[in-house]
């Protein structure tokens, strides 16, 4: 049900959130933009104007000297409201090659640059192995690029599941090599192997199967201004924000928001939100990860006897 209490079939919302897409990205469109959109007839294309005219009259207005319906000043998103972020996502997507722009409903783009050092394109072949390894829980030779200085490129990992951190991509394993449970960079996988059937229970990964909670503050080295600023930007309440975590995840966002640092040793403004409870944090992850390499170390002696 929508809100007004009427079921929509899919493919008329779709179109329905086309012309929402359209109003609010270029604050124009016509019944040929639907009809060559959708490859629907021009009487098609009309009824689905006049539902979505009856349902947010106050969103559009026709111009006849235009031939096109435009944007009302009462326009207030009625379909993608809640995905707005979504097509924000999608010039970004778009910018970066990583989507095109005929896979999408813009018409025209606004001026748009994005910052980035830029990561070569993920390889599908590397992609399609480790999604088979994890949705059929096998156990995968890889060749990996590690950054710890290792000689021996190659891995044996039995992949569970995949995050995503500051514009990386992980493969969250279980590694043969130190039975225990790691996170792999997907784009430093050069190749993937052998493989066969997993004997390693992924839910003994205690760091990935409990969650914490982070609580977050502004930094009050801050001015009130500033604080009010960013308590605004993260949707905090009250001045707090209470963010669930997985623990092994919980590494990446406090290095990528300097959360991991003490505060005061830092400018505010580059640490401008902080960690209260950051050791809690910190002793909860290295507890969890030692209960899980002495459960790995327990299942092996089992499996060895």
């Amino acid at each position: 049900m929508d809100d007004n209490g009427e079921r929509l079939r899919w493919g008329v919302r779709r179109r329905l959130e086309f012309i929402d897409f359209r109003l609010f990205w270029d604050g124009r469109f016509n019944r040929s933009d639907m009809a060559e959109t959708f490859g629907i007839s021009a009487q098609q294309a009309s009824a689905d104007i006049a539902l979505y005219e009856k349902r947010s009259p106050e969103n559009l207005r026709y111009d006849r000297g235009e031939k096109a319906y435009l944007r009302a000043d009462g326009f207030s998103p009625a379909f993608i409201g809640e995905t707005i972020d979504r097509y924000l996502l999608q010039l970004v997507a778009i910018e970066n090659h990583w989507m095109r722009t005929g896979d999408t409903w813009f018409d025209t783009l606004p001026p748009v640059e994005v910052v980035t050092l830029g990561r070569r394109p993920t390889d599908p072949s590397v992609l399609l192995r480790v999604l088979d390894a994890v949705r059929k829980r096998l156990e995968i030779d890889i060749d990996y690029s590690s950054l710890t200085g290792s000689q021996h490129s190659s891995r044996t990992i039995a992949p569970h599941a995949l995050s995503y951190s500051a514009g990386r991509w992980y493969v969250r394993s279980w590694s043969r090599d130190h039975n225990d449970f790691r996170d792999y960079n997907l784009n430093r996988i050069e190749a993937v192997g052998d493989q066969r059937p997993a004997s390693v229970d992924p839910t003994l990964d205690f760091e990935w199967m409990h969650k914490i909670n982070l609580i977050l503050v502004p930094n009050p080295a801050l001015t009130p201004a500033r604080q009010a600023a960013v308590a605004s930007e993260h949707g905090m309440t009250d001045g707090r924000l209470v963010r669930p975590c997985r623990l092994s995840l919980s590494f990446y966002l406090m290095s990528e928001f300097n959360l991991d640092v003490e505060p005061g040793v830092l400018k505010p403004e580059k640490q401008q939100i902080v960690l209260l409870n950051r050791e809690e944090v910190t002793r909860a992850r290295e507890l969890s990860r030692q209960m899980a390499i002495e459960a790995l170390a327990r299942s092996s002696e089992r499996n060895s006897a």
